[in-house]
């Protein structure tokens, strides 16, 4: 049978697609923008049809109606990764939280600590050998694919076809959906002064040649901004945005001084614009791939000069870093900051920054605590973490004592906080 023909048998609408979800399934969805919206729409409307089914996607970008407290005997949503479409639900106790390294997360499908009954995931149009992509979101999904009893795809034709270890072939595929949409954009982030002044400090600090892991939000924007002086810089990454095209399309990232896949940019999920979107489809220079290949630190760390960027909330004064709760409460989840730190202190001449604006709640809070807010989740311990930058400077902590930390540390937070700080670290004989 052709692979023309094997596409029209498994052509589905996405209310007849919700057929192959039985009681008690697992459905795996990938991340951000590599959510199918027209399958979460219909399973949302039939949702009352179904007992115990739970929704496993990190980071959904929108609120379909199975997001529900009322249904969730039916469906019921849970996720590695918090964004404002699941946050308050994991608060309020009807949507679950699974604590997890974002690399690991592969492998936890194929060991069964994660199940994988059902794929929902969108797919890039089919080409002539039969092979569609999921280039926006390789993530987690291609190892659920292993596992899963079925798998649908939602086939839009503005999702680009990527290379990389992100195909699917028609034979593999239980159901086609097709669904003509725009993919949802992430605007620019906002950069005022405080974000201006961290990128300048790490920006200053990034040599020509190194290999870059930068993720999303204002302050990774603002390091882009200011490495135009740049020369032969290489990404390995997990998310691709806008910033990094940038860099480029203006012939600042050329990959060519990278260790592991020479002239390859690798990545294992896409957000941003239209832009970006047409950028990578058929393009040779970017790769997408698993999570497990992108954010694994052994493999990552291979590449010479690593540096990684990662935000955090909040900061003690030994270096314990909690980037993912608000004391107990979820916030958004470990994603792959521990995997690219640990890359960044084995590769060679590699380093990781922590990036932590020095105040929060209009200047009345200092992010730089004595010790972490009783319950925040420790996402990169004191061990692991290398750079800490805040707009008053930098803080190298590898290699320091304790009472070096502290001091390097308390140099970098907020005027109005010093004092009180280095009070602090002297009832904790760290000063």
């Amino acid at each position: 049978m052709s692979v023309t023909s094997s596409y029209r048998e498994r052509r589905r609408t996405p209310h007849d697609a919700i057929d192959l979800v039985d009681d008690g399934d697992t459905i795996v969805v990938p991340i951000a923008v590599g959510e199918p919206p027209a399958l979460l729409d219909a399973l949302s409307e039939r949702r009352r049809e179904l007992t115990g089914v739970t929704v496993l996607q990190m980071l959904p970008l929108r609120t379909p109606g199975y997001l529900d407290p009322d249904t969730v005997e039916h469906v019921r949503h849970s996720s590695p990764f918090l964004g404002p479409a699941n946050r308050s639900g994991v608060h309020e106790g009807w949507i679950d939280y699974t604590p997890a390294h974002f690399s690991e997360i592969p492998e936890m499908f194929r060991r069964g600590q994660l199940r994988s009954d059902v794929v929902f995931a969108q797919a890039s149009e089919m080409d002539e050998h039969g092979y569609f992509s999921l280039g926006l979101a390789p993530d987690y999904t291609m190892a659920a694919l292993t596992q899963a009893r079925a798998i649908v795809l939602e086939v839009n034709p503005h999702v680009p076809f990527c290379f990389g270890d992100c195909h699917v072939h028609i034979s593999q595929v239980t159901a086609v959906v097709e669904h003509h949409a725009p993919l949802p954009e992430l605007p620019p982030a906002t950069i005022g002064p405080v974000e201006e002044a961290i990128g300048g400090y790490v920006s200053e600090r990034i040599p020509d040649g190194a290999t870059l892991q930068i993720g999303i939000g204002a302050i990774p924007d603002a390091v882009v901004q200011q490495l135009s002086d740049k020369r032969d810089l290489g990404v390995h990454t997990e998310m691709f945005g806008d910033g990094i095209l940038s860099l480029l399309e203006a012939g600042v990232v050329n990959n060519r001084r990278k260790e592991l896949h020479r002239g390859k940019m690798f990545a294992t999920f896409a957000l941003g614009s239209e832009r970006l979107y047409r950028f990578m489809h058929r393009n040779p220079v970017i790769e997408m791939h698993p999570v497990d290949v992108t954010n694994d630190p052994f493999l990552a760390g291979r590449n010479d000069r690593l540096h990684s960027i990662n935000g955090a909330l909040q900061i003690d004064l030994i270096g314990q870093c909690g980037s993912e709760s608000l004391g107990h409460r979820p916030y958004s989840g470990t994603g792959g900051q521990v995997d690219f730190v640990r890359a960044a202190n084995r590769s060679r001449d590699g380093r990781s920054f922590i990036v932590i604006p020095a105040t929060a709640k209009g200047g009345t809070i200092s992010r730089i605590a004595p010790t972490l807010t009783p319950g925040t989740h420790t996402t990169t311990g004191k061990n692991d973490v290398s750079t800490v930058v805040t707009e008053y400077g930098v803080a190298e902590l590898r290699g320091r004592t304790a009472r070096e930390r502290a001091k390097a540390l308390i140099g970098i937070a907020h005027p109005d906080f010093r004092a009180e700080l280095t009070e602090a670290a002297e009832r904790m004989h760290l000063a």
